[in-house]
């Protein structure tokens, strides 16, 4: 499976939020979206999941324009983890995990047993399972965000879009959620990409980065070509000492305070 955008524009109002942006994913990817607040990340999911249309530019999903598919056959492909997702009524988890197998099944049919399993097995991915019967307003933020991953799986994509999947979760589930991602594109071939905004986390987990600057890409390849003094400066504005993880070989960030300059 591969998904393709090829200088793909936005605009809200006379803002241009994305600017002639090109990025590829495909099956077994793991990509990070980086940039400071603003800088168009966001937008860039949302294109390339079909919920904004682009203002100039060509988004293929398998080699078919996103535009011209109707939205049932795009979420067979792609689920999207959005940010900050609210879910307003009492669903019990089990409920909202269920959502996920909407977009394989008839208009009227029921869930299968087929069905079950695989929403267990979601459930059972991202820790969820012991909350089956809870009211997901009962939850905290952290365990919504869980159940909307758990949701997103239950969908079997091949292409898992995620917006800051790992915002108000403590480090040991940080560390869960990431670990889940990574395996599910070496192992199960899913092809990941996800907006963070933790610089060391995304080096650690992603095999390519790209960098967002105001709606425009200034870097994309490995974590040793993207995570620099030089990027970190014109993007953040932050003087950044670059050392080596001792465990994973990627770069890390040390940020040196007392120093600030405005990003370019």
């Amino acid at each position: 499976m591969r998904l393709e955008a090829f200088s793909v524009c936005h605009k809200y109002g006379i803002i241009e939020a994305i600017d002639k942006v090109s990025v590829s994913l495909e099956s077994g990817d793991f990509v990070g979206i980086l940039g400071s607040n603003g800088s168009g990340k966001t937008t860039l999911l949302r294109l390339l999941a079909g919920a904004l249309k682009p203002s100039m530019g060509t988004i293929l999903l398998d080699s078919e324009d996103i535009g011209d598919m109707v939205p049932k056959v795009i979420a067979q492909k792609i689920a999207v983890v959005p940010q900050n997702g609210t879910i307003p009524f009492p669903f019990s988890v089990l409920e909202i995990v269920l959502m996920g197998r909407e977009p394989h099944k008839g208009r009227f049919s029921r869930e299968s047993p087929q069905d079950m399993d695989i929403v267990f097995q979601a459930m059972a991915a991202t820790s969820t399972t012991h909350l089956a019967k809870r009211s997901v307003l009962e939850l905290s933020y952290g365990e919504k965000q869980r159940v909307i991953i758990a949701r997103a799986l239950a969908q079997e994509p091949g292409i898992l879009l995620l917006d800051e999947p790992t915002s108000h979760l403590d480090p040991g589930y940080q560390v869960e959620i990431m670990d889940l991602f990574k395996s599910l594109s070496r192992f199960e071939n899913i092809a990941v990409l996800a907006v963070l905004h933790d610089v060391n986390l995304a080096s650690q987990y992603c095999d390519r980065l790209v960098m967002l600057n105001h709606g425009r890409k200034v870097a994309d390849g490995p974590p040793q070509e993207v995570v620099t003094e030089e990027i970190l400066k014109k993007v953040y504005g932050v003087k950044a000492h670059i050392t080596t993880h001792p465990v994973v070989g990627c770069p890390q960030v040390m940020l040196v305070p007392g120093f600030m300059s405005p990003a370019s």
